[in-house]
């Protein structure tokens, strides 16, 4: 029987990452019918809910882990975009091995990785395979990330905090999410807690162990501490019924989809950017690293979809900003234009994703492409 077109695809680490391109590869899967093979540098165990994602994946896309690197050479402050690169760099001899196996076995039409991953083109090139970088920016990004995976065999939580938004008012919750590897000082976190309690807004917010040191954990591959042991005494019991915390990780595109969320905090990543321009949900923007003050700026001061919590002399969002914030954007006249403008861009986005749009016709084009190079 004659092989099927195959593609290997190179994520540089992180869950954030990762998703866009396998919803990339689940388009080339479902609608022009080539697999996948995802090939997974590290630097030692996956996250539970990376392991989870993977495991996840539909029939057609398949993963391999790489043999995990080693820093001990590396400084204790060395940049996060440093060892995002060295994770490739020094994964190439076993990348271009496991590359070599695919290739025999499939009929390999391309390699795609993304802006951190370039060093990998030689891998390909060698072996006759074209390489190709996968940039999603603007409207453009939007066909890759259009909804995460159905995650069915995600942990029970997922289930729990689905089931609490189903028993809330319609447009009533706030849902804060720093990303898949942003996180809060000791402080910070505490007095967020705090601001939330004192808005009286119903709430969904995915809680990560505080970090003094850095505001991301990417290569933090551990469990969390007890809740109770850093959100402040009581927060829990008093705010129980109006809010819920989930701790780590919770189905994003689905929380932003459903009919009681009214709100998103977040750090401005692109993907969480992304996903809320489509499902049409107002933003309150708390950027953290990398290009996410960029992002802020753009969607307060240019599209004017999002309010913007004051950072205080102290560097620290106190608890009364964060209220005042939080009801602007739930209950305020602010909200309700944001809500307004907004909306005209989840339409253009649904337009951009249909069947005459220009995203899917770029994707096909693509297709097509893979296809004739054999």
């Amino acid at each position: 029987m004659e092989k099927e077109f195959h593609v290997a695809i190179v994520p540089s680490p992180g869950i954030g990452h990762l998703i866009p391109l396998v919803e990339f590869a689940k388009r080339l899967k479902n609608d022009h019918n080539i697999s996948a093979t995802f090939i997974i540098p590290n630097d030692g165990p996956l996250s539970i809910s990376q392991n989870a994602f993977l495991d996840s994946l539909p029939n057609g896309l398949a993963y391999l882990l790489l043999p995990p690197v080693n820093f001990d050479d590396l400084p204790p402050n060395t940049r996060i975009e440093t060892r995002i690169n060295l994770t490739v760099t020094r994964s190439l001899d076993s990348l271009r091995e496991v590359f070599k196996s695919l290739v025999a076995e499939t009929k390999m039409v391309a390699l795609f990785t993304d802006m951190f991953g370039t060093d990998v083109f030689d891998v390909a090139i060698e072996s006759g395979v074209p390489p190709y970088l996968f940039f999603p920016s603007s409207a453009m990004s939007l066909s890759f990330s259009f909804y995460l995976p159905t995650l069915d065999q995600m942990v029970s939580y997922r289930l729990d905090c689905l089931r609490w938004l189903d028993g809330q008012p319609r447009g009533s919750v706030l849902y804060i999410s720093f990303g898949s590897g942003g996180t809060l000082s000791t402080v910070q976190l505490n007095e967020l807690a705090m601001g939330l309690e004192l808005s009286k807004q119903r709430f969904l917010w995915v809680v990560r162990s505080p970090n003094d040191q850095s505001n991301s954990t990417f290569f933090d591959s551990h469990g969390q501490k007890d809740l109770l042991d850093f959100l402040p005494k009581g927060f829990l019991e008093r705010t129980q019924g109006n809010g819920l915390v989930v701790p780590s990780w919770a189905p994003q595109a689905q929380i932003l989809s459903h009919s009681s969320t009214g709100g998103f905090l977040t750090h401005c990543g692109w993907n969480s950017i992304l996903e809320t321009i489509v499902h049409g949900v107002p933003i309150i923007s708390w950027p953290l690293y990398a290009e996410q003050k960029m992002n802020a700026l753009y969607l307060t001061e240019g599209l004017k979809v999002a309010l913007r919590p004051i950072v205080g002399e102290n560097g620290i969002v106190g608890h009364l900003e964060i209220s005042r914030v939080v009801r602007g954007l739930m209950e305020g006249e602010e909200g309700k234009t944001i809500r307004s403008r907004i909306q005209v861009l989840k339409d253009s986005a649904a337009n951009v994703l249909g069947e005459d749009g220009c995203s899917r016709k770029t994707l096909e084009h693509l297709a097509s492409k893979l296809k004739h190079k054999v």
